[in-house]
């Protein structure tokens, strides 16, 4: 397992666009029993409700999606562009079906009981706040849903504090 320092959401020094749109992110969830990840390129950072938060979207039909809900913490690992590969691939197996974190070859690691992909250079541990299924009802640009939600497939939106960085 790699050493990571902890450091503070104040001295993050990163593009939340290129991080997460273009770099993409793991998000981890689950226990030291049972844990999976999934690829994410939608979500952000800000502050809400007087915390350094982050946002991301999770489709309601993804695995990791009853990790998150049953323990209500996840990590958010941000590993380099060298494991690009293992990012798709984690990005189109589901953990459901095998054990993909495995065959992938990268490492769980566990920091205040919250799993991380140990090959992360930089990892928020986050705990949910916030939950809200999206619904098209809500929706105020029209050319959302045939582009993205076609299949009837929406996301549950999580507001969750950033509890931790850790960073290499």
């Amino acid at each position: 397992m790699h050493t990571f320092q902890t450091s503070g959401t104040d001295l993050l020094e990163l593009n939340p666009f290129e991080k997460i749109g273009k770099d993409w992110m793991l998000v981890t969830a689950g226990d030291e029993e049972r844990v999976n990840t999934m690829t994410a390129s939608w979500g952000g950072m800000g502050v809400m409700w007087g915390k350094d938060v982050v946002f991301v979207g999770i489709r309601q039909t993804r695995y990791t999606k009853e990790f998150v809900d049953a323990q209500g913490t996840f990590s958010l690992s941000f590993p380099m562009e060298s494991y690009r590969k293992e990012m798709k691939f984690l990005g189109t197996v589901s953990g459901r079906d095998e054990d993909k974190i495995t065959e992938s070859g990268l490492h769980v690691g566990y920091e205040d009981g919250i799993p991380y992909i140990d090959e992360a250079n930089l990892v928020l541990l986050c705990r949910a706040m916030s939950a809200t299924e999206l619904s098209m009802k809500d929706m105020l640009d029209a050319g959302i849903e045939g582009q993205w939600y076609a299949d009837g497939n929406l996301h549950t939106l999580y507001i969750a504090e950033i509890t931790k960085v850790l960073v290499r």
